[in-house]
């Protein structure tokens, strides 16, 4: 039996863990954030939090990618666990919601922009969004090559483009700026309620998205024991390092209120000391964005492919191109499905609150699956713990739930809409199921 090399080293691990982490989220959320905590102490705390959420689930799921080192991921998790339907919820609610739902994102982060370069309405950045997505399926169609090529040159141009951010904001931007931000939103007894910090965790949530990808890679990596725990701490302590230092940044060169205001944050903030830097800034933010859609759209299709092979989605899913050897009906269903969500929605905030929400709930079953199976499976093998079990996972579950519950709370329509969407795959796994028993 052919088993997976252990070639990842612990600087590969990490550099796996910041990859993954860092995306459009960055150029975009702290706006967000902003509209619901006006105070920079507030905003530095979700951040803050955010990244500790971040680093125990990463910790948590850490030991399942040990236990089953499968293509897969969750899905494996979940189906090991659960059973199939659980499983095939999950997968129905990666291609209504989470991963179509983050290439519509990322669409429209692209398309804002774009808008910061060139003077656009409204219905036009609607229309460049839903032709990114047409294009980035298109390219996963006939050439993945292409993919590959193009994904480590738009990471150093998205990691150049913050540390451009960063050194200005730090050098150049003004430091009182800040306190008086301080001063003038603290009495905003708004920005201090738990509904506005659960609400501004949605966008934070959704900028340290990613990090469960590295703790799927335990099975190959070198001494998984001491380097995955290693890789999550060390990769998410630098992504939240970053983090903090470009919403000092921002901070340092824009009113609070401004960056709430602003639909370009990182290209705003710029040109308040570079006269061509929000334009250089918008330019570098595109190719990222771009990059990071295509290879969006790359995975998802996958995961679809899969489970049309297990006879649990459209049987039509599975056909691979004869020429591109790609899962071409796949890539093309998940891109309509992107385009719909688009229509639909529209709103970057509107978009990462119907994927996050959704996303939440199976990072929640996931997270209980390593309690199970520590009852369940004492004498499997595991080459990595989670450390500090069971305190470790129980903030990750905890926070979890109530993050999700208050997600709901605060915003029924979103949320909600992605809710009946999962429940609308109940009837579809029965269906499948019903297909297979009578073949």
């Amino acid at each position: 039996m052919t088993k997976l090399k252990k070639d990842l080293s612990l600087f590969g691990l990490i550099m796996i863990v910041v990859g993954s982490v860092i995306g459009s989220g960055i150029f975009l959320t702290p706006s967000q954030i902003a509209g619901h905590l006006t105070t920079p102490s507030s905003i530095f705390f979700v951040w803050c939090f955010g990244g500790i959420i971040a680093l125990t689930g990463a910790l948590t799921f850490g030991e399942l990618g040990g236990m089953f080192p499968k293509t897969g991921g969750v899905y494996v998790y979940l189906k090991e666990a659960y059973g199939d339907f659980i499983a095939f919820m999950y997968g129905w609610a990666y291609f209504t919601v989470i991963m179509s739902g983050t290439v519509a994102a990322l669409a429209i982060a692209f398309s804002s922009y774009m808008g910061y370069i060139f003077e656009m309405s409204v219905f036009v950045k609607s229309a460049l969004s839903v032709v990114v997505v047409i294009i980035v399926s298109a390219i996963n169609i006939f050439r993945v090559k292409l993919v590959e090529m193009f994904t480590n040159t738009f990471s150093i141009m998205k990691l150049l483009g913050i540390a451009l951010i960063i050194i200005v904001g730090l050098f150049f931007g003004n430091y009182e700026t800040l306190f008086i931000n301080e001063v003038a939103s603290a009495s905003n007894p708004e920005s201090n309620s738990t509904t506005a910090f659960g609400l501004a965790l949605i966008g934070v949530l959704w900028s340290f998205g990613g990090w469960h990808h590295a703790s799927f890679l335990s099975g190959e990596a070198k001494n998984a024991n001491k380097n995955i725990p290693r890789a999550m701490i060390i990769g998410t302590t630098l992504v939240l390092l970053v983090y903090l230092l470009t919403n000092a940044a921002y901070m340092f060169l824009m009113s609070t209120t401004e960056i709430a205001q602003s639909e370009s944050i990182a290209s705003d903030a710029l040109s308040k000391v570079i006269p061509f830097g929000g334009i250089l800034i918008a330019i570098i933010i595109l190719i990222s964005t771009f990059g990071t859609a295509l290879v969006g759209a790359l995975t998802g299709p996958r995961l679809y492919l899969a489970m049309a092979n297990d006879g649990l989605f459209l049987k039509k899913l599975s056909q691979i191109h004869p020429k591109s050897n790609t899962p071409v009906n796949a890539i093309i269903a998940q891109g309509i499905w992107a385009v719909i969500i688009l229509l639909f929605w529209g709103t970057f905030e509107a978009v990462i609150t119907y994927v996050v929400f959704i996303d939440w709930i199976f990072f929640f079953l996931t997270a209980i699956i390593v309690i199970i199976f520590r009852i369940k499976k004492k004498n499997v093998n595991r080459p990595y713990k989670t450390p500090l079990y069971p305190i470790t996972p129980m903030i990750f579950i905890i926070t979890s739930f109530l993050f999700v519950v208050n997600t709901l709370i605060g915003n029924i329509l979103y949320a909600g809409a992605g809710l009946a969407l999962l429940i609308l795959g109940s009837p579809f796994y029965f269906y499948f199921k019903q297909k297979q028993k009578n073949k």
